[in-house]
């Protein structure tokens, strides 16, 4: 299903599950999926898929820290960009919509356990 969506809907080229088989998906997705390399990856975490993905890198790499509110002077135009995408069919966003203030412990969980897709949103009264 995330594979489909990812690819189908959203219109991303490929798709490594890299839950299947471990740091193996990764490096035989990479293979297949950028058989002359990366040019560019964006991480948030490190660890075993950065070291892999750094196997494949092209060029020179360079590692650069990036923080949101580096570009909180941009962030008006980023809203209208972004929002001309959407209209455009260019940028799809999908929502996880779980209801109710109770469920809040076990929606917390949903974000580590990566048991959503997309934006987790939780629903705390009605509107």
């Amino acid at each position: 299903m995330q594979e489909y969506c990812l690819v189908g809907e959203l219109g991303f080229d490929a798709c490594i599950d890299y839950k299947a088989a471990g740091n193996s998906a990764v490096r035989d997705g990479l293979k297949q999926h950028c058989p002359n390399g990366v040019d560019v990856y964006f991480d948030n975490v490190g660890g075993d898929i950065l070291d892999t993905v750094l196997t494949r890198i092209n060029r020179r790499a360079r590692m650069e820290g990036i923080v949101v509110f580096d570009w909180a002077d941009r962030y008006g135009e980023a809203v209208k960009q972004i929002a001309q995408w959407m209209r455009e069919g260019k940028f799809k966003s999908r929502e996880h919509l779980v209801d109710g203030l109770p469920t809040f412990p076990e929606t917390l969980n949903m974000l580590f356990e990566g048991k959503n897709f997309g934006k987790l949103v939780l629903k705390v009264a009605d509107s």
